[in-house]
């Protein structure tokens, strides 16, 4: 599958975009609010998008003043979300189907909504090409930071591990720093969860020649026991300079809320999802990742918000 089908942005609703495009009517009538989205870390594509999608919004509604706010990503962004620190989040399908049937790091279900998934996460276990580490097996003993403790990638990164019977020793750096360890040697391995390529990854590659672990040994196991959230997606070559092509695990992502917001501003959201798709790709993504409307509504394990679910159905109409 080519990258350019296996990272478009998701949705469920056909050639809408096209039809839909240059609407210009509001579905939002209420007060004046802000609408607050967790995104992720500085030079990630959550944190991108959310920002695109925080001025789209801004332009179709002018009643909401949305925002994206940085955070270390998926567990932190349910979690805000649940608590009702924000509005809005991104967050890994896996993440979402824990917080939904009650799974570690989820003490119980959550009554977690979702407005659309969007678009595929690939987990990149990235690795120094002079340590002349290739396989899983590899890292056995070795130095690996699987990302903050609030990112969804510390959660997949650990479930990888164990499904591959491989013990590392493990550190819980934030993406940039991470990336500055791997570069001066003080890590073995970095796991990010992002779109390819991540633009700091892109330039670490180009000071430190760099190499990506195939992850599909482990896939088998992760789906016996997750199911279908995990998926493989491949890796094209030259996506960074020096590495080959490669198989490695994909998730998708999810725009994910409380079930009390309100009705009619999931409408509003699932409207700019699908009106404005051509416009919702950030600067860093161009030419790699798409906002593709056929399967917004392929939420898995979350339900979608009944006020983007009848929005969809609405558009569809």
């Amino acid at each position: 599958m080519t990258l350019r089908r296996r990272t478009a942005l998701l949705g469920g609703l056909g050639g809408l975009a096209a039809v839909l495009t240059g609407c210009t009517a509001t579905r939002y009538g209420g007060p004046a609010r802000p609408l607050t989205i967790a995104a992720g870390e500085s030079g990630g594509f959550y944190l991108a998008f959310a920002e695109v999608l925080a001025k789209q919004v801004n332009e179709a509604e002018p009643r909401l003043r949305c925002t994206a706010v940085p955070t270390e990503a998926s567990v932190a962004n349910v979690t805000r979300v649940l608590e009702g620190a924000a509005d809005l989040g991104m967050a890994l399908g896996d993440i979402g189907q824990a917080a939904v049937l009650g799974e570690p790091p989820y003490p119980a279900p959550a009554p977690l909504r979702a407005l659309g998934r969007v678009y595929e996460n690939y987990l990149q276990l990235v690795v120094r090409a002079d340590d002349g580490l290739t396989t899983l097996a590899d890292l056995a003993g070795r130095r690996v930071s699987l990302g903050a403790a609030g990112a969804g990638a510390a959660v997949a990164g650990q479930r990888l591990l164990t499904a591959a019977g491989v013990t590392v020793a493990i550190e819980r750096l934030l993406f940039a720093e991470a990336t500055a360890a791997l570069r001066e040697h003080r890590i073995d391995a970095l796991l990010w969860s992002g779109g390819v390529p991540t633009p700091a990854l892109a330039e670490l590659a180009k000071a430190v020649p760099l190499a990506l672990i195939p992850l599909d040994s482990a896939l088998p196991a992760l789906r016996a026991r997750y199911g279908p959230v995990y998926e493989p997606v491949r890796v094209p070559a030259g996506a960074y300079t020096g590495v080959r092509e490669l198989t490695t695990i994909g998730v998708a992502n999810l725009i994910v809320s409380a079930p009390g917001l309100p009705d009619d501003i999931a409408a509003a959201v699932a409207e700019v999802l699908v009106n404005r798709a051509a416009d919702l790709v950030p600067a860093q993504a161009v030419g790699t990742q798409f906002l593709d409307v056929r399967t917004l509504i392929g939420t898995g394990a979350v339900p979608l918000h009944p006020g983007a679910a009848r929005a969809y159905r609405e558009l569809h109409g």
